[in-house]
């Protein structure tokens, strides 16, 4: 889909913000039970409800993955240093007898830009960036499609994504082929909303804020993340390149949703927006990252991140949902979901994931010094999510406020929803005759997309797109010379179907090509 779904794109922020920061419903209000003095407007915690979550978490598991589908998750709680709670549930492959463990790797989509973000943090803190450095300079050839906002983007606005750039911006071309250096090369021709008033989540913006980094810092993104990172904090099993996650022998198999069912159908490699969401950990190695956090910088009594550099990311930075009524907006740090629970408490969180197959949460409550993850094996169906605010719920209220997988369930379901205007179109019982097949052959031009080949072969026409043409499918008449077409990868959900138009002017320039599939920021059109 052209609308952001690679990465978890707009879920971690739509979704999860909608829940954590929004006001609970009356039947589920907030109140007053015996336990520890809360700091601040935070409710008094339940009697026994932090033994009696963890006590009752592996049944919460089991019991979402049963309703859910899902075929396996892993999940872990940490409080300050200490890991109380690491465990696998189901298996790595639906039908299969391998089971996940503690010690499973996922690939955590988009969890990778907290994650990501505290590679930064390390680079700030060290003096090689700041999080107000402007991004530019550190990009030989990179521009936007306005001079002053080029000159101006920081490497905080990108990972607070507020630089302006769409919803999305560069999954397409990654989704037919083009590498990271391509795409950020070609954000130049993406229209721009108002800058740093407005949130689009961009898996690509901020992967061009990693990039500055990066490039500040004299080294690759992946190692970077690996030396700063993964390293001190023994995260031995966190790598940021895909190559890594499929040498491993225990890992999870993505498991994509197609017609009600999970099934292993994809792979995924998002190399391209590795800081954004080319993550892969286990659960137990997240731990160690969710108690640096919690730390302020420190982890087991080391000191890797300064408090002062670690704190902007965790900060609040810009608006990313406004309530439909009156309630508490959504917000953003850099790379951090920043919200609060019913009963009042900060929360910092994100969740990832892949519609081919994989889906991911987190969630810290700082005051509490907790922090709980739920990494899945199967697309974004609310399971992981359902976990986190279930265990959380019985931590603070010793009981659950809510039935929390169908509700994140019925927030999730438009991930799914068909993309491409003719999804659900009937074709024309007495379609226009076309113009003869051969005259829409040739090599179409877009400075976006970069060239679009389109092929006759006997009665068949097919287009092929992307850096080396991979990115292929076939025409079928549908009306006149509208043709209809099946978009295929991450943003193309299950039943998705799309026109092509040819407009034939006669001329040179003159004739036009428009995928409306790809169209959704008006970069569509292909001209010969």
């Amino acid at each position: 889909m052209s609308y952001a779904r690679s990465a978890w794109p707009l879920l971690a922020v739509a979704s999860v913000i909608a829940f954590a920061g929004c006001t609970a419903d009356a039947a589920y209000a907030p109140r007053p039970v015996s336990g520890d003095t809360p700091a601040g407007d935070a409710v008094e915690l339940a009697e026994g409800g932090h033994d009696g979550a963890i006590e009752e978490l592996p049944s919460i598991v089991q019991r979402v993955l049963e309703e859910s589908g899902v075929p396996g998750a892993a999940v872990a709680v940490v409080e300050g240093d200490e890991l109380l709670f690491a465990d696998g549930f189901g298996v790595k492959v639906i039908g299969g007898d391998e089971p996940i463990d503690k010690e499973t790797v996922f690939q955590i989509a988009s969890m990778s830009k907290p994650i990501g973000a505290t590679v930064v943090a390390t680079q700030v803190d060290a003096g090689v960036v700041d999080w107000n450095t402007p991004a530019a300079p550190l990009l030989p050839g990179f521009a936007l499609s306005d001079q002053w906002v080029t000159e101006h983007v920081t490497i905080g606005d990108l990972y607070a994504h507020r630089s302006g750039l769409p919803t999305a911006a560069g999954d397409d071309l990654e989704d037919i082929g083009y590498g990271r250096d391509e795409v950020l090369q070609r954000l130049r021709f993406e229209p721009l909303d108002p800058f740093r008033i407005t949130y689009n989540y961009a898996n690509f913006g901020m992967t061009t804020g990693a990039q500055a980094v990066a490039n500040a810092a004299g080294v690759d993104w992946e190692t970077l993340s690996e030396q700063e990172l993964y390293e001190p904090l023994g995260m031995d099993s966190t790598s940021s390149r895909y190559e890594d996650f499929v040498a491993r022998d225990d890992r999870a198999t993505l498991h994509a949703l197609v017609d009600g069912t999970f099934q292993p159908l994809y792979e995924r490699d998002p190399d391209a927006q590795s800081p954004a969401g080319g993550v892969s950990s286990s659960v137990v190695d997240i731990a160690k990252w969710m108690s640096l956090i919690i730390g302020e910088g420190t982890s087991a009594g080391t000191d890797l991140i300064d408090p002062d550099a670690l704190t902007p990311a965790i900060s609040a930075e810009v608006v990313s949902g406004h309530p439909p009524f009156p309630g508490r907006a959504g917000m953003y740090g850099y790379g951090f979901n920043v919200g609060s629970q019913p009963s009042g408490r900060v929360t910092l969180s994100h969740s990832g994931a892949f519609t081919l197959g994989a889906a991911t949460n987190f969630q810290i409550v700082p005051e509490l010094g907790l922090g709980v993850v739920a990494l899945t094996n199967a697309g974004p169906v609310g399971a992981a999510e359902a976990i986190v605010a279930e265990f959380l719920d019985r931590v603070q209220f010793g009981e659950s406020t809510r039935d929390w997988y169908p509700a994140y369930h019925a927030a999730l379901e438009h991930y799914y929803a068909p993309a491409g205007d003719l999804a659900d179109a009937t074709a024309p019982a007495d379609p226009a005759v076309s113009a003869p097949l051969g005259q829409f052959a040739g090599t179409w031009t877009n400075e976006y997309f970069g060239d679009a080949v389109v092929e006759l072969d006997g009665d068949t026409l097919s287009v092929r797109l992307g850096p080396d043409g991979g990115y292929a499918f076939e025409l079928e008449h549908w009306d006149g010379n509208t043709f209809a077409f099946v978009p295929t990868g991450e943003n193309a959900p299950y039943g998705s179907r799309s026109s092509a138009t040819f407009e034939l002017g006669g001329g040179a320039g003159d004739d036009r090509m428009t995928l409306q599939f790809f169209d959704a920021n008006g970069l569509g059109t292909w001209t010969r």
